[in-house]
């Protein structure tokens, strides 16, 4: 059990890492010109706030797995944070994001690979939150 929630705190520091690529790829600086100043700043707020819930929910799992085995009731509540806050993610990507955008192979092959790895951490931490 101990590899499985590394494996998937290496995902997420993975997905943290080339999530950093998003801003440029997606012209955020460009598409968040328009909005008002403080609107700009709580998007900008937002997506540090998402960027750094991954990374520390990568770094515990990837550094300190034992944490998230020890079946304590902590322990089972932050399985349960992290199960529902990828199944969510998962759901989004799934049934909410404009796919109009996908049109090129590479990018439906990354959009199936975003959705394998939130599938993936979905159900590695609800394992753990029910074992």
């Amino acid at each position: 059990m101990t590899a499985l929630v590394v494996l998937a705190g290496l995902g997420q520091l993975g997905l943290a890492a080339g999530s950093l690529a998003i801003p440029r790829v997606l012209g955020w600086r460009e598409e968040t010109i328009r909005l008002t100043r403080l609107t700009r700043q709580v998007f900008w707020t937002y997506a540090a706030y998402i960027w750094g819930t991954n990374v520390c929910m990568g770094a515990l799992s990837a550094f300190a797995p034992a944490l998230l085995l020890d079946g304590s009731p902590l322990a089972r509540s932050v399985c349960a944070y992290i199960a529902l806050y990828w199944g969510a993610r998962l759901l989004l990507q799934l049934f909410c994001y404009d796919r109009a955008v996908v049109t090129t192979a590479a990018l439906r092959l990354a959009e199936i690979v975003l959705a394998a790895l939130f599938a993936f951490l979905a159900a590695t931490y609800g394992y753990l939150l029910v074992r």
